[in-house]
């Protein structure tokens, strides 16, 4: 989703469009996110009734992203692929960005493009082995 903000508003938002209407059939949606301040279950009960926060919040199993690591050069290539191939101009509003982006999305998942990532778990724990203890 793109929104204006990154509000824990925003976020709840967010996580009530997974649940409600991206993934209404699935039993649990695993939502992998870094460790902004707003992700967290609390948005939830701050943006809506105990009952619809529990409702959503049931349904969503969370797992937070290490602060280092190589999965986050891996999300910062494909960004960076999206800016060039997709946002590289002047863009006039959040509509043609959600149109843009979603459109770049579906060609990119139509080719099964993927980060050829070569940094294996075995250098990771050699070279950061303060970060990955054995």
């Amino acid at each position: 989703m793109i929104t204006e903000r990154r509000t824990k508003q925003d976020f709840a938002c967010s996580m009530k469009a997974l649940v409600d209407e991206y993934f209404p059939q699935a039993i649990e949606v695993r939502v992998v996110m870094d460790n902004l301040n707003t992700h967290t279950p609390a948005a939830l009960y701050e943006a809506y009734e105990p009952e619809e926060a529990r409702r959503i919040l049931k349904k969503l199993e969370f797992h937070y992203t290490p602060k280092h690591g190589s999965w986050l050069n891996m999300v910062e290539v494909e960004i960076s692929v999206l800016s060039e191939q997709c946002l590289d101009r002047r863009i006039p509003d959040n509509a043609t960005v959600k149109q843009e982006v979603a459109a770049w999305e579906k060609e990119r998942n139509e080719k099964r493009a993927t980060v050829n990532w070569l940094f294996k778990t075995k250098d990771a724990r050699v070279k950061l082995k303060r970060i990955y203890p054995s």
